[in-house]
């Protein structure tokens, strides 16, 4: 049942409060005119006029017509007073309908003009909460004005809430940027100067072998920076959008990574048309195709991508073999830094350094990935507009699911339809 407004109750409350106070004046009202009716008989007889004859004060009235003038008189008086009751509850109640229906109306915007300040505060935190992810839109304020009452003191602690968390998020992004742009350089001259060392003439093979797991471990560090630099930047909302078919960028990052793995690669790329950032959307794919190639089984593995439009929504659904993932641990996989407790295992079958299966260590970590991708790719997609899904697949795998908004229609900050589905990052 769908309850009432704040407005409507508040007119309700006004309008009941003065009908009860009408309906108890009216009661009081009708006991005194009713006790005022009350005379007694001589005074009445001293007024009256019987049978058109008047009665004289001081004159007594003959014994034989005593009686008849009491009957007469009560008679009258009895009808008097039904008369004067009716009329009062008649026309009072008449009077205090038309006063309450007066009063409703008044108290009708009387409340809404009470209620404007709340309705100013709830359009602007509508509006900080449609413009999406990253804190976009918190430089908006309220900037109530009027007397210092109790609403004013909440709309200025709803700003100074919200200059605080602007700050915040300010802070956090620029942060993340200058670390990892600063961290780029010397990762950049480490990578220089160890190939230069690994490539010169001469070389003993202990270097060699040195300086390629150390090349291995800078391309990790430099993956992992670059993840940070484009995690932050995909949290803002995409503002200049281009259309593009989702189809497409697929086929792109397919064949891109075609020369990377020999895993089959089921293609069903349905036209999907949508509008976005064409590189942020290429990473969102790319990291889609990467997670399914790396968390698959070590034989008769085997990835499935496929685009198109469903209700009207684009999107893109990657899905590969692997290990099976417990529906729980779903959501774990979409937060920044956390992986699978499987990726600390071996796959089954694999051999370590002496040669025994489902104990093999990848001692640079190269092989692992840092627990960005599906943050990046939810990023990416609520940037768009769009949402993203994961369950797991019958057998083991991962099916995630994401969906973009067409691209004539574009809404920033609302999830659009149903969710793509991706492979899992662990």
């Amino acid at each position: 049942m769908k309850r009432l407004t704040i407005r409507a109750r508040l007119t309700l409350i006004y309008g009941g409060l003065l009908l009860l106070a009408g309906v108890v004046l009216l009661g009081v009202t009708y006991v005194l005119v009713e006790q005022r009716m009350r005379q007694p008989l001589s005074t009445a007889v001293s007024k009256l006029q019987i049978a058109g004859m008047s009665v004289p004060p001081g004159k007594l009235i003959p014994p034989g017509d005593a009686e008849q003038v009491r009957i007469l008189i009560r008679e009258v008086q009895d009808e008097a007073k039904r008369n004067a009751l009716e009329s009062l509850l008649t026309q009072g109640g008449l009077a205090l309908l038309v006063v309450s229906a007066i009063a409703l109306g008044f108290g009708w915007l009387i409340a809404a003009r009470a209620l404007q300040p709340l309705h100013q505060i709830t359009g602007t935190a509508r509006r900080i909460a449609g413009a999406g992810v990253g804190g976009r839109g918190l430089h908006e304020r309220i900037a109530l004005r009027g007397p210092r009452d109790e609403v004013k003191e909440l709309a200025d602690t709803f700003d100074l809430m919200l200059e605080r968390l602007d700050q915040a998020f300010d802070s956090q992004r620029r942060f993340v940027a200058n670390a990892s742009h600063e961290l780029r350089t010397p990762l950049a001259l480490n990578r220089s100067l160890l190939e230069l060392a690994v490539t010169r003439p001469g070389a003993p093979a202990e270097l060699r072998q040195l300086g390629e797991t150390l090349l291995a471990v800078n391309e990790r560090h430099e993956r992992l920076i670059d993840g940070l630099l484009t995690l932050a930047d995909s949290e803002q909302q995409v503002v200049d959008r281009s259309p593009l078919d989702l189809a497409d960028v697929a086929g792109h990052v397919l064949d891109q990574a075609a020369a990377a793995t020999d895993l089959p690669v089921r293609r069903e790329l349905a036209p999907a048309a949508t509008a976005g950032d064409p590189v942020l959307l290429e990473r969102l794919t790319q990291n889609l195709v990467e997670n399914a190639i790396r968390h698959n089984v070590p034989a008769g593995g085997q990835i499935w991508v496929s685009t198109g439009t469903v209700d009207g929504q684009a999107f893109l659904v990657v899905a590969n073999t692997g290990p099976v993932v417990p529906g729980y641990e779903i959501e774990t996989m979409f937060q920044p830094f956390r992986r699978l407790r499987q990726d600390r295992v071996a796959a089954p079958g694999s051999a370590g350094p002496a040669g025994v299966p489902g104990v093999a260590v990848d001692r640079t970590g190269a092989g692992r990935g840092f627990g960005l991708g599906l943050s990046i790719v939810r990023a990416v997609a609520r940037a768009h507009g769009g949402a993203v899904r994961a369950r797991p697949r019958d057998g083991g795998g991962l099916v995630v699911t994401v969906t973009l908004p067409p691209a004539e229609v574009v809404v920033p900050g609302q999830p659009a339809g149903p969710a793509l589905t991706v492979a899992a990052r662990r």
